[in-house]
């Protein structure tokens, strides 16, 4: 299994920080994006937030990449509607690079 932490923004609007929050409650989330996200390798997934800011973290089959899971939210026409709805309530960080959003976390301290 492997470990990912990845950060991002959403836009500092306290009424579009409520319908993300909705849209990532069981009872919001599309289940097919669920599902989606279970078959490109993801075991679990756990997004935190402070303010804005907001923390995610993956844990995966030891053969995931993020290269083979943005490929298959490519070919998925409910995973572009999904990532294009998100789109209205996220803020890329400033590290992020062109056609990112979540920016993958350096892992500094471990016990």
């Amino acid at each position: 299994m492997k470990t990912y932490c990845l950060a991002l923004d959403l836009k500092d609007d306290s009424e579009l920080i409520a319908e993300y929050l909705h849209y990532h409650q069981p009872e919001g989330i599309w289940p097919e994006v669920a599902e989606q996200i279970k078959k490109d390798g993801v075991l679990s997934e756990q997004i935190y937030k402070i303010g804005t800011r907001m923390v995610m973290v993956l844990n995966t089959t030891d053969d995931f990449s993020f290269e083979a899971k943005s490929a298959s939210n490519k070919a998925s026409p409910v995973m572009q509607q999904w990532e294009a709805l998100m789109d209205k309530y996220q803020q890329k960080l400033p590290e992020a690079g062109p056609g990112d959003k979540w920016v993958l976390m350096e892992k500094i301290f471990e016990i």
